[in-house]
């Protein structure tokens, strides 16, 4: 049993997470199990001291009497709980098992190997959907065509030529690892890693089908119907379960992700759920006031404009943004005002406006008032 602290062997803080601790742990078995390191007697030791931590400060109940106890708590000849948790007497054997449990090995496959169990799922597919800021106002149902690959006909997707069926590995029993005894210079040991018969799918092919080579899927194409909901934005995505590529062999089909992508609009700028409108407003309005209809995603509607308003002017029409994506309610339009200045003016309309600014000569404020 290891005398040093179970935080300090781990290399972590007595507040660490389980994820932390997990984390910690794993890496440093990693790097000091005995089949990585065969000529390196220390390593072998640290393995089992960093396994003998974990298996303490990964169960709530041990790390709290270890924190409360210490040592102590797992020493039976102190009188602590040792015989409960057997830790008196943790050796090497009791470090692989743990390795093996928690993390299946290196990788999720066989120590050494480096192995991880294959998956007959399909892979999952990305697709673009474009909408204009119509469709995030209203909602929209969109057609995708996919390329992808889907289940063998003649085969119904097992892989399996017609009058055949894929059979039980009779080198792993349908479970598609095995396990081995294994020769290390800390004696036999017991490593589990994927059934070479069957490459760990745990059903062989005998008579592969000529359509698809014996994989259960095909090339072809399918057109998928998606619901967009109304207020997403440029980056916001959906997952459709099974709407991937088909497994091979009967596997489960892998997901779809349908990615959002928003176009500009020609009037408005779009702010989260608000949306602003740049509107020209003649100075004559502007001076003297002026009811104007104002475009907005769901028709116009009248807006009136006081007298002697300023450019760059903010009105708020509520409710007139966009929905709020899994919410209820909209956001606000806002109107800026912009001053319309009028180009090639006819000799009277330059008249007009020539005694008009004789008018306002001494009206017009100075910078800064």
């Amino acid at each position: 049993m290891s005398t040093r602290d179970y935080y300090e062997v781990l290399g972590v803080s007595k507040g660490a997470s389980e994820t932390e601790i997990k984390k910690a742990y794993r890496k440093l078995a990693v790097k000091h199990h005995p089949d990585r390191n065969p000529d390196d007697n220390n390593a072998a030791e640290r393995f089992r001291e960093a396994t003998e931590a974990y298996e303490v400060l990964k169960d709530t109940q041990k790390r709290t009497q270890y924190d409360q106890y210490g040592h102590a708590a797992f020493d039976q000849q102190s009188g602590g709980f040792g015989g409960a948790s057997g830790f008196g007497g943790f050796d090497m054997n009791d470090a692989m098992e743990s390795f093996l449990r928690n993390f299946g090995g290196f990788g999720g496959g066989g120590f050494g190997g480096g192995q991880s169990a294959p998956d007959n799922r399909g892979r999952t597919l990305q697709a673009k959907v474009k909408l204009t800021l119509e469709n995030v106002a209203d909602g929209v149902t969109k057609k995708i065509k996919l390329n992808k690959q889907i289940p063998c006909e003649s085969c119904h997707g097992t892989g399996a030529a017609a009058g055949s069926s894929p059979v039980t590995c009779s080198q792993c029993n349908g479970m598609g690892k095995v396990r081995q005894v294994r020769r290390t210079m800390l004696g036999q040991m017991m490593t589990e890693g994927i059934c070479p018969g069957c490459g760990g799918r745990g059903q062989k092919v005998e008579h592969p089908c000529s359509s698809c080579s014996g994989s259960g899927t095909v090339r072809g194409s399918e057109t998928v119907e998606v619901k967009i909901p109304q207020g997403v934005s440029t980056g916001n995505f959906m997952d459709l379960q099974g709407r991937g590529d088909a497994g091979m062999q009967g596997g489960p089909a892998g997901d779809l992700r349908i990615m959002m992508e928003v176009k500009e609009h020609e009037l408005f700028e779009r702010h989260g759920d608000d949306i602003v409108l740049d509107l020209p407003v003649s100075p004559i309005d502007l001076a003297l006031g002026a009811k104007i209809n104002v475009p907005t995603l769901d028709g116009k509607v009248a807006l009136k404009i006081p007298a002697g308003t300023q450019t760059h002017k903010l009105f708020r029409l509520r409710g007139k943004g966009l929905p709020i994506l899994n919410r209820r309610g909209s956001g606000d339009q806002m109107v800026r005002i912009i001053c319309w200045t009028p180009q090639k003016l006819n000799r009277d309309q330059n008249v007009l406006l020539e005694k008009l600014r004789n008018d306002l000569a001494d009206k017009t404020p100075e910078p800064g008032r």
